[in-house]
């Protein structure tokens, strides 16, 4: 695939925040214990009139702005909390970038990898030449029930990847593994309001394993070493997770700080790794090369090798740091507000 890269990107996090100590003084919890045991001060919200739709398209705008719409040819959301369970979140994208009608769509989901799938198809249209451009996104309003550990962490955001021809790319995508099993670490029946997970099982027989093997095998299959790499993105369900996977892998704090993002935001599931990739991304000079392992529970990684080129230079701000930085905190009351708002539409 070292034919097609990404020629546009852009992320977004919603400006609301809720920190980990808040939730915490609700449920009589420790708060230092909490907060550092899961390495999450605060997590995002998403206000009342956003959902994995609309986050989905700001991020869209962001990664084509400038681009001839009509040259995307396919797009594909990835997201386990799409606003309708039938009506396609992809095409609500696809008309507000004027990218309709002349492309196929259709929604992902695979847990929190969702998005990264959505790359790998996408990428494989551009280099068989069945589409131009395609578009690949991964957004999510993720849900945690009140008073269960994923509420400390679930959160929203989304990510969005033009890909392209490799000649107009700013990174150049080099390789890509994935390394899957039918591993039931996490999981929410159809009309069930709240995800369950088996706990510590969703540690070392499902995030660690499925992400290291897909990390090793990706390095054993392009001949390289993680000192080959300037930047290392994991998927980021809290702040200690990608740190040990890092270390496993052999990459080192340097590599895996700008891309992680988890201690300020919480898990936006299926953007997690890929908003990462845009932080990356925007610090990236020429020949960087960059590696990227999504997780999803279920259980899959997709790992990837992207290098940059000139055009790295040529791209403007993705407007992600203002997300990450112009923030409003929320008492845990209206936080709950919001949560039951989103739920009920």
């Amino acid at each position: 695939m070292d034919d097609t890269g990404i020629a546009g990107y852009g992320g977004y996090v919603p400006s609301l925040r809720i920190e980990t100590r808040e939730i915490a003084r609700i449920w009589g919890e420790d708060p230092d214990e909490i907060e550092n045991g899961l390495g999450v001060r605060q997590k995002s919200v998403p206000d009342l009139d956003e959902d994995t739709a609309t986050m989905s398209v700001e991020a869209a705008r962001r990664a084509t702005d400038g681009e001839d719409s009509s040259r995307i040819e396919a797009i594909y959301v990835g997201s386990e909390s799409h606003p309708y369970a039938v009506k396609p979140t992809a095409t609500i994208v696809g008309a507000a970038i004027g990218a309709t009608p002349g492309m196929t769509a259709a929604d992902y989901e695979f847990a929190c990898k969702a998005g990264t799938a959505a790359i790998q198809t996408g990428a494989g249209l551009v280099s068989s030449g069945v589409a131009d451009r395609a578009l690949a996104v991964g957004a999510d309003v993720s849900q945690g029930a009140p008073g269960d550990a994923l509420e400390y962490s679930a959160a929203a955001g989304a990510a969005a990847f033009l890909l392209g021809d490799a000649d107009d790319a700013v990174a150049k995508l080099e390789g890509t593994t994935s390394y899957t099993s039918d591993t039931p670490d996490f999981w929410r029946r159809e009309g069930e309001r709240y995800p369950q997970h088996g706990e510590r099982f969703t540690g070392k027989p499902a995030y660690f394993k499925h992400t290291i093997n897909a990390g090793q095998n990706l390095l054993g299959e392009l001949d390289r070493a993680p000192e080959d790499y300037s930047y290392a993105v994991f998927h980021q369900p809290n702040g200690k997770f990608p740190v040990k996977a890092a270390h496993q892998l052999g990459f080192t704090e340097e590599q895996y700080e700008a891309g992680l993002l988890s201690p300020e935001i919480g898990n936006t599931y299926s953007a997690a790794s890929l908003l990462g990739l845009v932080a990356v991304l925007d610090e990236a000079e020429p020949d960087d090369r960059i590696f990227v392992t999504s997780f999803g529970s279920g259980a899959g990684s997709d790992a990837f090798s992207f290098r940059a080129t000139e055009k790295i230079e040529e791209t403007g701000d993705s407007k992600l740091r203002d997300d990450l930085t112009d923030v409003e905190h929320l008492d845990y009351a209206m936080y709950a507000r919001h949560k039951d708002k989103i739920q009920e539409e």
